[in-house]
């Protein structure tokens, strides 16, 4: 969708595509293009130019490292990245912690682990899922019990992102078992690299990677200055951080750059002697995405602008959730029948940064079937999408 910019806004979305084009290291950008595995070095070396350009915690506050950006020019840049191939930045840190340190934490919280963030010194993942509190987060049963200036923590994460990398956790625990289940949780931040009694164990997904991981507590000791806000009070924590995580996965700027490459293979790609594109069938999806796709940046555009103003996104957040991931999904789903029968081999090794050996079918096909598997999750994690239409239906409709 071309959305009318004025001047200063082109302007600087000239400059965001000057610095992506010298700053954005080829090797990265290809590899995010051919969908390739990205390794734990590509994404800090590319989150340390980021903030070395002052650009990393889109946002921040500007007194806390901000860019001060408005909401247009933080969706031009999320749009530029995308297409130029950038990668995501790393959200457990920048985009999902950071924010409830801000609102949430102490000084000394905010002094010591707002700059390491910034300079991707911790590597942090989210302690959020178990098993049987996964939608239900409030039925969580991982137990810190305080003992003087500690608490020892016992139980188990699961589903946690790219834990295998991480040295930092923030985790949901339950501070008092006999409160109702959201009165008596904490949010806690603790140092997987440090502390003793934590086990990682990796999680491989129907598409054969290791992006998901179990972790263990055994007796974890964790400092009681390690509380973020107040004990038993830590929902209200989970929620802010649920609303930057929800609005985050709509995945605007990324979905914008997919079509665009859909359009062009479906314009290659021969069904009957014509373009794929010319199929009425492909057609109609294809230009179904394209209008949800254009209402998703709107409302995407609205919900960032009131929080700009001061808001906290709610509802809004849970509609971006929903409408972001199906058509993610679907997006999906139209490049595995773009590659027809190519899209049913798949080999993992193929995901490599330096894989030279041969391909199947046309050159996009060899990641569809890992991607296509792999955004299944995409309307489960966050919350289920049935979660988020309870939440719409409580908070709009009243029911």
């Amino acid at each position: 969708m071309d959305i009318n910019y004025t001047a200063e806004e082109r302007a600087f979305r000239d400059e965001v595509r000057t610095f992506l084009n010298e700053k954005l290291p080829k090797d990265i950008s290809s590899k995010v293009k051919e969908h390739k595995r990205l390794g734990k070095e590509d994404t800090i070396r590319w989150q340390k130019i980021l903030n070395e350009q002052g650009w990393l915690a889109l946002h921040w506050p500007k007194e806390h490292g901000g860019t001060g950006w408005s909401p247009i020019q933080k969706h031009i840049f999320e749009e530029e990245c995308a297409e130029a191939g950038a990668p995501t930045v790393l959200p457990f840190g920048v985009n999902m912690v950071a924010p409830v340190i801000i609102k949430f934490g102490t000084q000394e919280q905010k002094d010591y682990y707002l700059p390491r963030i910034l300079r991707s010194d911790d590597w942090w993942c989210q302690g959020y899922s178990e098993p049987g509190a996964g939608s239900d987060l409030a039925g969580l049963k991982t137990r810190a019990v305080r003992d003087g200036d500690h608490y020892i923590v016992n139980g188990q994460k699961t589903w946690t992102t790219l834990g295998q990398h991480a040295n930092m956790i923030f985790c949901l625990v339950r501070t008092d078992p006999d409160a109702k289940k959201q009165e008596g949780i904490s949010f806690l931040l603790i140092d997987m690299e440090k502390s003793e009694g934590i086990t990682v164990r990796p999680l491989i997904t129907l598409d054969g990677e290791h992006e998901v991981n179990e972790v263990f507590f055994d007796d974890v000791k964790v400092p009681v200055e390690n509380l973020v806000g107040e004990e038993n009070k830590g929902w209200t924590c989970a929620k802010y951080l649920l609303t930057f995580e929800r609005t985050g996965i709509a995945g605007v700027g990324s979905s914008k750059a997919a079509l665009a490459h859909l359009k062009q293979v479906a314009r290659e790609q021969q069904v009957n002697g014509k373009p794929l594109i010319e199929e009425p069938h492909f057609r109609s999806r294809l230009a179904d995405v394209e209008m949800e796709l254009m209402s998703l940046e709107m409302t995407n555009l609205r919900t960032v602008a009131a929080a700009e103003a001061g808001g906290v996104p709610g509802a809004e957040s849970s509609f971006l959730k929903i409408m972001g991931t199906e058509l993610r999904q679907e997006i999906t789903d139209l490049f595995r029948r773009a590659a027809g029968p190519h899209a049913l081999p798949f080999l993992p090794e193929q995901l490599a940064g330096d894989f030279d050996g041969e391909t199947v079918g046309p050159e996009f096909a060899g990641s569809v079937a890992s991607r296509y598997f792999n955004f299944r999750k995409l309307s489960i994690f966050g919350g289920s999408n049935e979660i988020q239409k309870n939440i719409i239906s409580k908070m709009i409709l009243g029911l």
